[in-house]
């Protein structure tokens, strides 16, 4: 497994919050797999892109089992503590966030809470649509974007507690990025119907703010590569 040149040691400069991260997104990623329509995996392979400590995947495999599973992530330690926990399930871990021969190789993709991160973002919606089979989805999932009235506050506490460079983008510029690059490309909102906890924390200023910020600002890109023109 080679590193890749731009990898981290982790993703928060406390390690102990790479866990807290994990256990916090499990509803969410829930949530999100109760939208999406392809149910039958058994034969698919899927990317994980920013898996983080391998959670989705793992959580994935248990609700809907699919053929080969594979999670890329620049945090170093995470992707090893990953590997340590996908015990025999079907799944790899690696930090090369390029795909390097991955040409046409999976069938649905996701990311959340990654696409924000991205410095070359053209570059990612490049890399997915060359991974994808024709006729492959990515999902991806973000909150962190400027037409979230919480970014100003959150970009200087991402800044501060990660090792991560924050980028500026609304939805429109991912949605044309996207679409430049080849996708077919639409969205929802998260709309997550889920208790949402009190967490005095500091990211959220009230319990009305993280409720609006799930159900509504929170979003959902569906991005499909098209399928090969029957002749």
């Amino acid at each position: 497994m080679n590193d890749s040149p731009l990898s981290i040691p982790t993703w928060y400069r406390d390690p102990h919050a790479e866990q807290a991260m994990a256990e916090g997104h499990a509803p969410i990623w829930r949530h999100l797999l109760s939208l999406v329509p392809e149910h039958e995996l058994s034969g698919v392979k899927v990317l994980d892109f920013g898996c983080n400590q391998g959670g989705f995947l793992r959580l994935l495999h248990q609700i809907r089992p699919f053929r080969e599973g594979l999670g890329v992530d620049i945090a170093r330690q995470s992707v090893e503590h990953a590997n340590r926990l996908k015990g025999n399930l079907p799944i790899g871990y690696q930090t090369d966030t390029r795909l390097t021969g991955y040409e046409n190789h999976f069938d649905i993709a996701f990311s959340h809470e990654v696409i924000y991160l991205i410095e070359d973002i053209a570059q990612h919606a490049a890399d997915m649509l060359r991974v994808l089979k024709p006729g492959g989805v990515y999902y991806a999932v973000t909150g962190c974007h400027t037409d979230n009235p919480l970014w100003p506050q959150w970009r200087e506490r991402v800044a501060e507690q990660t090792h991560t460079v924050v980028q500026d983008r609304a939805l429109d510029d991912y949605a044309r990025i996207f679409s430049a690059a080849g996708f077919q490309v639409s969205a929802r909102r998260l709309g997550f119907s889920g208790f949402v906890p009190y967490e005095p924390d500091g990211w959220m200023p009230n319990i009305a703010a993280a409720i609006d910020y799930y159900w509504h600002t929170k979003t959902v890109f569906r991005l499909v590569k098209p399928p090969v023109p029957v002749s």
